[in-house]
């Protein structure tokens, strides 16, 4: 993914006993989370194992990590999962002492209350999800159920969204991104924003939604809804092939919105003369007056303006 504040809580203390699962709830929740007759207790400070891998995860991790020395009391213990030693996480959880995990993580049962998921990449399997008492939640640059999937941020700027936002849902298995909604908040895409950009503004307003959501965690599972069944749209990633620039199918906004999504990555590609070209600068959008008023504009043509020593592509 390229793929975001509130700060008050109850410091309650933690008791881990060694006990033996009880049974399991019934349904869908039940296969979720198994019921012990000693667990942690219902509330914050919490013990986190942390799963995320890039700068948009990062800013969450930063939060969690200020969190265990600030007032509020929200966490106890953080420990960290990634995927790779080179990745944003790694480097700052090993510059902050933090403990560590590669992928597949071992040795958790017991050791900790939550998981949180950030921009990991990796589906968590079924066993593993049950081994944290209160389930694992995920921050996700969208307001779900639009936008599953990888690339959200991309997605929002390649379709030309006005709002998005960020939304806290609880992992379940088997499928990305289709838990239920612990907390969601409304961002407004400022105009001509780039992904770099957006990303950037959803990774910082995220990580104050998850602390918000941790404070008040076992009142928002009470409350918790499921994904609405309609408007759910899918955000597969990018690949080259998206950087394809047909002029005489896209308009001047949909050139303008694909290289604001993903121009900074993938540079955009036309034919030119029957040779591929990448266009490394884009300029924008512009509205200009053709010499010869008499002719009309053909998408696709190209038109120098003398007195603007523009190349014009209509």
């Amino acid at each position: 993914m390229w793929p975001n504040s509130r700060r008050t809580g109850a410091a309650l203390k933690i008791l881990h006993l060694c006990c033996a699962p009880t049974g399991l709830r019934g349904g869908v929740e039940g296969r979720q989370r198994r019921v012990y007759r000693c667990m942690s207790t219902s509330g914050p400070p919490w013990k986190l194992l942390f799963f995320g891998s890039d700068h948009f995860a990062l800013e969450s991790l930063k939060l969690l990590t200020a969190s265990r020395s600030s007032s509020a009391n929200i966490v106890e213990s953080l420990e960290v999962v990634t995927l790779s030693a080179d990745v944003p996480v790694t480097r700052f959880a090993q510059q902050n002492h933090l403990q560590v995990h590669r992928w597949p993580p071992e040795n958790v049962d017991g050791r900790f209350d939550v998981g949180v998921v950030v921009s990991f990449g990796c589906l968590l399997h079924e066993k593993l999800i049950n081994k944290f008492p209160h389930g694992i939640l995920n921050v996700h640059p969208s307001l779900l159920p639009r936008w599953r999937g990888p690339a959200p941020v991309f997605h929002t700027i390649l379709h030309g969204d006005t709002v998005t936002g960020v939304t806290v849902m609880q992992i379940r298995p088997h499928r990305f991104d289709v838990g239920p909604i612990l907390n969601q908040e409304l961002h407004q895409v400022p105009e001509n924003c780039t992904a770099e950009e957006l990303g950037a503004a959803l990774a910082e307003k995220g990580a104050h939604l998850l602390i918000d959501t941790l404070m008040t965690l076992s009142e928002r599972m009470a409350h918790k809804t499921e994904q609405s069944k309609t408007g759910a749209t899918f955000a597969p990633k990018i690949s080259g092939s998206m950087s394809w620039m047909v002029w005489e199918e896209q308009t001047c906004d949909q050139i303008d919105r694909l290289y604001r999504a993903i121009g900074s990555r993938i540079p955009l590609r036309t034919m030119w003369m029957g040779r591929t070209i990448k266009l490394l600068e884009f300029v924008g959008k512009c509205h200009i007056s053709l010499s010869d008023q008499k002719r009309k504009p053909v998408p696709g043509s190209v038109t120098y303006q003398r007195e603007s020593n523009t190349l014009a592509v209509c």
